[in-house]
């Protein structure tokens, strides 16, 4: 079977599929995924499907739609074609975009899966566009090619279905830059406007992809892999792949020629980096047992998100702090962020981790405004339930093992053999590492305690304060004291007043009666301003002031009464700088 795909019209984004069948069923059936694997909500790509054209020896067949992603065909023979446009005008990881600027598709996006044929081997051809202003483009993507020049448009080969979709493609004027790693040549591929120091970019993802490889101890799982980014005025994302990953980036993440520090914004984008590479072994080989194989006609619920989202959320941070791109007081801001993410959420009360992985279709992917009251998250909390192994591990045994020793196992296990892991899997392996039976560990993934890092910290020389916040731009970390008097709420400053962005359950604006979406514009009988919390600090304890706000254009009012800030904020810091070998190395 046969894939011919080109960008037809960039201009109305628009790219064209010619899908050529030998060995068709007589009235075969054909699909497009309705989500794709890393992303897991329902995407319903095949309502970008403009139409389709179906032929069999030059003769029109009928095309009878079976769902809103299945059709059938009323051929006789085997020998069929279709001929189908995509609408691209999504700028995620996830989908298909297509302008002048640039091209990017996932296979999940163009590619139909004819039913029962799966398995087979696929052939693409992707053609260079027709337009004589986009004859400069070059392309990237880590399926196997087998004509055309590195970076050349060209036709590739794909063992089966799966592996059709696992290799996303980037088309543009690219910025290319390669390194090796563990023998393996990695390209940094970006698409956009910038003026990224790509030396210095090489230099530390090749200290991180080698610290990854060192860890699993064995060579890398691929061939060549890619890093292709889209660089934006203001844009986030990542999605993993098994021999690449799709990024997003803001243009200011990326060091430019004179810097030589590590800011904010570029230690975000080498820690996305890090988490996408790190999911080439967690969860692309190493994976539940309801994703192998995956159905990706509906949702594939599985309670282990924890694992592969919150282990791989774990070592991102920390690895790239390991391998010396970022320093010992970035990284313990990093991860003091990440606690307090958990902290300020009432959520964590009412959910566990195996039910946020569980329901992530839904609850986790379709976030609304009262989220924090209502969920965990599988990546934040999953990251310290990981931190939470790893200092029992290290401490238990002395330092001689520690969660690095449990992902070899995982790989060998089951990345190796392609068997997927099930409920017990990581348990059985950190019973036999400590030679007791962890039922105490993992209930934490079965309940909504707060895990008890306190205390594993400090025997690694590491102080764990709770704090009030200090805002709305206060993230975490830091030594700063934090405000006096808690408001509870998240607000943007607007022309006039505040909006109400979320609530947070039992706080004082919760109880003032606030939600989500009012705008307030008093408080005491006086305008809000942007520094309505910092007025609010020289208040005593128990005071009630009036507040004004408008629901739609409803004008309330309710009472504000005056109450100590939450300790939600987390700082951590070194105390013992003789124990903080045992972990931080």
């Amino acid at each position: 079977m046969h894939y011919h795909i080109h960008a037809v019209d960039p201009k109305a984004h628009l790219f064209e599929v010619t899908f050529t069948l030998k060995n068709a069923n007589p009235s075969q059936i054909f699909s497009l995924p309705a989500w794709l694997p890393g992303s897991y909500m329902i995407r319903d790509f095949a309502k970008n499907i403009i139409e389709i054209d179906a032929k069999e020896n030059q003769q029109s067949l009928s095309v009878i739609q079976l769902d809103k992603q299945t059709w059938q065909l009323n051929n006789q023979g085997s020998h069929i074609s279709l001929c189908y446009q995509i609408y691209a005008w999504d700028l995620s990881v996830r989908t298909a975009h297509l302008d002048t600027n640039h091209g990017f598709f996932n296979g999940s996006s163009v590619f139909l899966a004819a039913k029962g044929l799966e398995s087979q081997s696929h052939q693409v051809t992707i053609a260079k566009p027709a337009l004589a202003e986009l004859a400069h483009w070059t392309l990237a993507t880590s399926m196997t090619r087998t004509t055309g020049e590195q970076f050349g448009f060209g036709d590739f080969n794909a063992d089966n279905y799966d592996d059709l979709i696992d290799h996303p493609v980037e088309m543009g004027e690219l910025t290319i830059e390669t390194f090796y790693a563990g023998n393996v040549p990695h390209d940094i591929v970006l698409s956009g406007k910038h003026r990224a120091n790509m030396a210095r970019l090489s230099k530390d993802l090749k200290a991180i992809c080698e610290y990854q490889i060192n860890l699993f101890n064995t060579p890398a799982p691929f061939k060549r892999y890619v890093f292709m980014t889209t660089v934006l005025d203001n844009g986030f994302g990542g999605l993993e792949h098994k021999a690449s990953t799709a990024l997003m980036c803001s243009r200011n993440d990326l060091p430019h020629s004179l810097d030589t520090s590590v800011d904010k914004g570029y230690r975000t984008y080498l820690s996305l980096c890090s988490h996408e590479y790190f999911h080439s072994w967690n969860v692309k080989r190493i994976k539940p047992a309801e994703f192998t194989p995956f159905d990706l006609s509906q949702e594939s619920y599985t309670e282990q998100l924890w694992a592969y989202e919150g282990i791989t959320s774990y070592y991102d941070d920390l690895i790239t702090f390991k391998s010396q791109c970022i320093d010992q007081a970035g990284y313990l801001t990093l991860l003091s962020q990440i606690m307090t993410r958990v902290y300020r959420g009432q959520g964590r009360f009412k959910q566990t981790l195996t039910q946020s992985s569980f329901n992530a279709w839904t609850k986790f992917y379709k976030q609304d405004e009262n989220a924090a009251n209502a969920i965990v998250s599988y990546y934040t909390k999953g990251a310290l339930f990981a931190l939470f192994l790893d200092l029992t591990l290290r401490i238990e045994t002395q330092g001689r093992n520690s969660l690095d020793d449990v992902m070899r196992q995982l790989w060998q296990q089951y990345g190796l053999t392609s068997i997927g892991t099930d409920a017990l899997s990581h348990q059985r392996i950190v019973e036999t590492i400590l030679k007791r039976p962890c039922n105490d560990v993992f209930a934490y993934l079965h309940n909504c305690d707060d895990i008890p890092l306190e205390a594993l910290l400090a025997q690694v020389g590491v102080s764990m304060t709770l704090r009030a916040s200090e805002g709305n731009t206060d993230l975490g970390g830091g030594d700063t004291k934090g405000f006096n008097i808690g408001f509870g709420a998240k607000t943007k400053a607007e022309s006039l007043g505040l909006k109400i962005l979320s609530v947070i359950q039992h706080s004082p604006a919760h109880q003032a009666g606030l939600s989500a979406g009012d705008l307030l514009i008093a408080a005491d009988n006086l305008l809000v301003t942007a520094q309505f919390e910092q007025q609010l600090q020289s208040l005593p304890i128990g005071e009630q002031i009036s507040l004004h706000w408008f629901r739609r254009d409803e004008l309330m009012r309710g009472t504000l009464t005056i109450r100590e800030a939450a300790l939600d904020t987390i700082s951590l810091s070194i105390n013992d700088v003789t124990k903080t070998s045992l972990w931080l190395g």
